[in-house]
This record gives C-alpha cells, sequence and structure tokens, in this order.
C-alpha cells in the first residue's frame, strides 16, 4: 500500500530514475492517488493510476510502458518494496473508449524532480471515474471517495451519461439507476 505520505517520494524517486536514464516523461493519473496529491481525499492507495502518457499536447496510450519508465518504475518498486504493478496502467482501457469531454483542459498538473510531470484528473473527472467504477466493482473506497467530492445533482447526472458510453447495457443501466437512487438523484435522464 502506498500511504498518503508515501506517494510524493515514490514519484520524486520515479523522477529522479528517469532524470538519471535522461528521460522526460508525463503521466496523466486518475484515481486515489490523484485524489491524495490533489489534496482531495487522504487514504492509502494500492497504486497509481495512470490513464494515459502526455506527449506533445496529446494524450497516448500508456500500454506498453515505455522501456526507460518500465525500468524505472521497476526499480523504484524494488527500492521501496513495492509490486511492479505499483504504476498501474489497467485505467488505459478508459483513453481508448473515451475520456470526459474537455478532460485535457481540466487537468492539473504537479512535477516530481525535473524530470516527471504528473497530470491529475480533475475534481470533476473523478467524480465521472468514481460513479463509473461504484457502479462496476460496488460499495465501497468509490462510494467514499464519491460522497468526499460531494458531486451536485448536475455533475452526477453528467458522470452517469458519460458512464452509459462505456456500457450501454440493460443491466448496467438499471445498476447505474440504483446507484443514483442511492446517492439521491431521481428520474435522471440518462440518454
Amino acid at each position: 500500500m502506498l500511504e498518503p505520505d508515501r506517494i510524493a517520494t515514490v514519484l520524486t524517486a520515479l523522477g529522479e530514475r528517469l532524470a538519471h536514464a535522461g528521460e522526460q516523461t508525463q503521466l496523466v493519473v486518475i484515481g486515489g492517488s490523484a485524489l491524495t496529491i490533489l489534496g482531495l481525499v487522504r487514504r492509502a492507495t494500492r497504486d497509481v493510476d495512470v490513464v494515459a502518457l502526455l506527449d506533445h499536447g496529446s494524450l497516448r496510450p500508456a500500454e506498453p510502458l515505455p522501456p526507460a519508465l518500465a525500468e524505472a518504475r521497476d526499480t523504484v518498486a524494488a527500492d521501496f518494496g513495492l509490486s511492479t504493478e505499483w504504476l498501474n496502467t489497467g485505467p488505459a482501457d478508459l483513453l481508448r473508449l473515451g475520456l470526459p469531454e474537455g478532460f485535457l483542459e481540466r487537468l492539473e498538473t504537479r512535477r516530481f524532480g525535473s524530470a516527471l510531470t504528473v497530470h491529475l484528473a480533475s475534481r470533476y473527472d473523478q467524480i465521472h471515474f468514481k460513479l463509473y467504477a461504484l457502479v462496476d466493482q460496488g460499495l465501497g473506497r468509490h462510494e467514499e471517495d464519491l460522497r468526499i467530492l460531494a458531486p451536485t445533482r448536475e455533475e452526477l447526472v453528467a458522470a452517469a451519461r458519460w458512464s452509459r458510453s462505456h456500457d450501454p447495457s440493460p443491466g448496467f443501466r438499471r445498476e447505474l439507476e440504483a446507484v443514483l437512487r442511492y446517492l439521491g438523484v431521481e428520474d435522471a435522464e440518462l440518454d
């Protein structure tokens, strides 16, 4: 687990390894680690969720990781006793499926040394991801994070519409409507 105070330390170490290799990297990060770095939540997380790489102002797939980044990740994992999955590209499918409109313009940026820039999904976009994960994975940390983010009805409806674009199935829609009711949103127009 990455404790809140350890996330920045690990990312700084990653930046140092990249600098040592003469590489510059820009990660686009979502999830609990992004929320922690932004100061929106304070909890441990299993990993740093990389949804994309930013290259000359354009988002590009994070999978596979560039060799220098993968090597730096592995070295940092060994140095800190972490799994190599601490830098997780699992959310990269979201880029292929489509990120919320305006995502790139809302990114918040932090530097970790001279070679690593981390772009963090905004609160608004995190609401989208957390609602989608809550419907997909059930109650737990996603619900806790969503409640801390205190989304408005309008933000939840926008997030729900985006979620439907990722899973248009009737089953997902029923679950989504149930979660929205659970969160206090009745009769949302999702189409």
